[in-house]
């Protein structure tokens, strides 16, 4: 008769085991996702007269770095031939340009006299910062996330883009889990 009270209790303890492995399991799940660059403390960057502006400076993890009007981190690709694109295709499609239908706007902390655009093929118009075309990267969903950062994607280095107009690290990943 002792054994039946034994078995229940190890059956008993290995629900609790496995239900505790399953929440030590969220909870590092949900810490994860809470990494990859996604420390922003600045809201959506706006002009002098409290406009969206199309380019402004967020603090990230990775420290000050250029954001779009929606808090997004904005990369520049080594690949590209200074104000000249490269990524076209399956590249823009993961790397989306920043696009201008008119004049970019500045936000507070970037410099305005080093923003402008280029030609894409197709005739669109990039933004560009110090001579870089910009670029957000699919695998950021939200403001303040910065995944793309030093990955090697489409024969090229990606990087954040500092207030200066430079990249904000000189390390590389190999591809940053996106498979490229």
């Amino acid at each position: 008769m002792h054994s039946k009270p034994h078995v229940a209790s190890r059956r008993r303890s290995r629900a609790v085991t496995v239900l505790a492995g399953g929440a030590a399991l969220v909870v590092a799940t949900a810490a994860l996702a809470g990494c990859g660059g996604s420390g922003s403390s600045s809201a959506t960057p706006k002009t002098a007269s409290g406009n969206a502006a199309t380019v402004g400076v967020a603090n990230d993890s990775l420290g000050k770095i250029l954001v779009n009007s929606q808090g997004r981190t904005l990369y520049l690709f080594k690949g590209d031939s200074r104000a000249t694109s490269s990524c076209t295709g399956s590249c823009a499609a993961n790397w989306p340009p920043l696009l201008a239908s008119g004049k970019p706007t500045v936000g507070s902390g970037a410099n305005a006299s080093v923003v402008s655009t280029s030609t894409r093929p197709g005739g669109k118009r990039q933004v560009t910062y110090n001579g870089h075309p910009l670029y957000l990267f699919k695998g950021d969903t939200k403001a303040g996330q910065s995944n793309g950062e030093g990955v090697n994607a489409f024969g090229a280095s990606w990087f954040a883009v500092s207030p200066a107009g430079n990249q904000v690290s000189g390390q590389s990943s190999s591809g940053g889990g996106y498979g490229y």
